[in-house]
């Protein structure tokens, strides 16, 4: 059994030509609005991977905003434990995607910072709680110990990018991040496995868009290739590689097969429209890996 602990927004996102430069109008095109947060995706793509019940720890507003947010959490089969906040609006991102399917993501945390050590529910029966930076990070520490001194896997997406003290990467079994997040972390630009070896936790992964991803894990560095597929819009997709890789760990799936999952999920992701939109289902992610058989994994020993 899962537990996701953190953010909620309600994305508003506009297709344009490309994203503005400082200072540049861009006239737009297609406005929509879909239900996003990276705890809130994360949670989504956990419940959709399969055989991990998953339950979601996030703060929303007394406005319109919510409602989309928690109708598309329980239309996953996400159990939810919601803080109601009455002084903030529920968080809001606001999406710009390219033509060339690149974005760029100013979010307003609103509700998402008002939740506390004190809204951690009961741990009993949890096995891996997945975490965020969408929270404030105190917040994030309290869970991570909590979740550690009752012997359940915390595992930590690093996002967005900053620099994370030593008490809290010391309550961490799994961290996922990507090239810029890793950086920030480690405040180091050389390359990533000089960087991963600056990181004390036990096993690491590492996105790298269309070069696949990268793990350390006990001294072993183990990478899978990215799955070529036509992107439309890459929203969420890094939110999906990371829950389902949680949720495939949660069922006793090796480090390699979860990589392998999370990938194609992520893949799935780029070809749809929105972030909780397009996270696959485990049928999805399966019928597309039929089709890949040919796309595997390396392992070496560092």
């Amino acid at each position: 059994m899962i537990l996701v602990a953190g953010s909620a927004n309600l994305d508003f996102v506009v297709r344009a030509p490309h994203i503005p430069a400082p200072g540049e109008t861009v006239l737009g095109r297609d406005f929509k609005t879909f239900p996003g947060g990276k705890g809130a995706n994360q949670a989504v793509a956990c419940a959709r991977a399969g055989c991990a019940t998953t339950h979601m720890l996030l703060a929303l507003g007394e406005d319109a905003y919510a409602a989309p947010l928690e109708a598309s959490l329980k239309a996953a089969g996400v159990h939810l434990h919601t803080v109601r906040v009455k002084d903030q609006s529920t968080g809001t991102a606001f999406i710009c995607v390219a033509d060339d399917a690149e974005n760029a993501i100013t979010v307003a945390p609103g509700a998402n910072y008002s939740l506390s050590a004190s809204d951690l529910p009961p741990l009993t029966g949890f096995t891996h709680l997945l975490l965020q930076l969408e929270i404030p990070l105190e917040t994030v520490m309290a869970y991570a110990k909590a979740a550690r001194m009752q012997g359940i896997t915390v595992v930590l997406n690093a996002a967005p990018a900053q620099s994370l003290p030593r008490q809290l990467l010391a309550l961490i079994d799994v961290l996922i991040v990507n090239q810029g997040e890793l950086a920030a972390i480690t405040q180091h630009q050389g390359s990533i496995l000089e960087s991963l070896e600056r990181i004390d936790v036990p096993c690491s992964v590492v996105t790298l868009g269309r070069q696949g991803c990268c793990a350390r894990s006990s001294g072993v560095l183990s990478s899978q290739a990215a799955f070529e597929v036509t992107t439309i819009d890459s929203t969420g997709a890094g939110d999906t590689f990371c829950g389902t890789l949680v949720a495939a760990l949660s069922r006793g799936e090796s480090l390699s097969q979860a990589m392998r999952l999370a990938s194609a999920a992520a893949a799935l992701a780029c070809t749809r429209l929105g972030a909780q939109t397009s996270i696959p289902t485990q049928s999805e992610v399966n019928t597309f890996l039929s089709r890949h058989d040919g796309i595997t994994q390396h392992q070496s020993h560092l």
